[in-house]
C-alpha cells in the first residue's frame, strides 16, 4: 500500500530506531478528508538522543502531516494506563485499531497484552456515575431555569457532553473527546445518539433537556439532597 510505503520512508527518515510503527486513524480507516493528518505511533528503545521518553508531534513531510506520538515502551505503557484510567485510550486503539509499518512478532505480542483490555471497556464505580449522575442533574436545573440565550446553549453543550459520556460509561464503552466524543455515541445506539441530539441540533432545549433526562433515568436518576461529593 502507498500508505504503508509513505509511513515507512517517514520512519527511516525520523524515527530510523522504531521498533514498531502503526499508522491509525482515518488514514487507516480509509476516511481521509481534505485536511486529514496521518496519525503514527512509533515505539522503541533507541527512539530518543539524551533522556527523553515520549514525544506528542507534527511533522512535514512528502506534502502530508504527521501527527506522531513516540513512546520507549516503559513510557508507552506508563502513558496507555494513563489512557485507561481516564477513559480515553487513544494510544491503545492506534496500537491495536492500526496498520502495521514495523513491528512483526514484537507488536503482535503487545496487542496480545493490549487488546483485552480495550475489549472489556472502562469500569466506573458506583460513586464515579453517582458523581456524573449529580452534575447532569445540576446542569438539568440549570437550563431549565435560565432565560439568557447564550447561557442556555453554553449549559445545553454542556449537557450534551456530560450525558454522552454517562451513557457510554453505563455501557462499559469508551470515551472521546471533540468529534470522538459523538462518533463513541453512535456507536453505541445511533437511536438514542439521535434522539438525545435531534432536538439539540433543531434548537428545541426544553426537548433536549427531556431527552436528557430520561437517559439519566436509565442510567439510575437525579442525584441532589444528600450526595456527599
Amino acid at each position: 500500500m502507498a500508505l504503508l510505503a509513505l509511513c515507512e520512508r517517514f520512519v527511516a527518515s525520523h524515527f530510523p530506531g522504531a521498533a514498531i510503527a502503526v499508522v491509525g486513524g482515518s488514514s487507516a480507516r480509509g476516511t481521509r478528508t481534505a485536511t486529514s493528518d496521518v496519525d503514527l505511533l512509533v515505539l522503541g528503545d533507541d527512539l530518543f538522543d539524551g533522556d527523553s521518553t515520549s514525544i506528542a508531534a507534527s511533522y512535514a513531510f512528502e506534502g502530508e502531516v504527521f501527527e506522531v506520538f513516540g513512546y520507549t515502551p516503559q513510557a508507552f505503557a506508563a502513558w496507555a494506563q494513563r489512557g485507561i484510567e481516564q477513559r480515553r485510550p487513544v494510544i491503545v486503539q492506534l496500537l491495536v485499531e492500526g496498520l502495521e509499518v514495523r513491528g512483526g512478532q514484537e507488536l503482535s505480542a503487545l496487542r496480545d497484552e493490549w487488546a483485552p483490555v480495550l475489549t472489556a471497556g472502562p469500569v466506573a464505580d458506583p460513586h464515579e456515575l453517582d458523581l456524573r449522575r449529580y452534575a447532569i442533574t445540576d446542569l438539568l436545573d440549570d437550563l431549565r431555569d435560565s432565560t439568557d440565550d447564550l447561557e442556555q446553549y453554553v449549559l445545553a453543550w454542556g449537557l450534551f457532553e456530560r450525558t454522552a459520556e454517562l451513557m457510554l460509561l453505563d455501557e462499559r464503552r469508551w470515551l472521546g473527546a471533540g468529534k470522538y466524543l459523538p462518533r463513541r455515541l453512535r456507536e453505541l445506539s445511533r437511536e438514542r445518539a439521535d434522539e438525545l441530539t435531534r432536538p439539540l441540533l433543531r434548537g428545541d432545549l426544553a426537548a433536549f433537556a427531556d431527552r436528557a433526562e430520561i437517559e439519566l433515568d436509565r442510567a439510575g436518576g437525579r442525584v441532589q439532597a444528600g450526595f456527599v461529593r
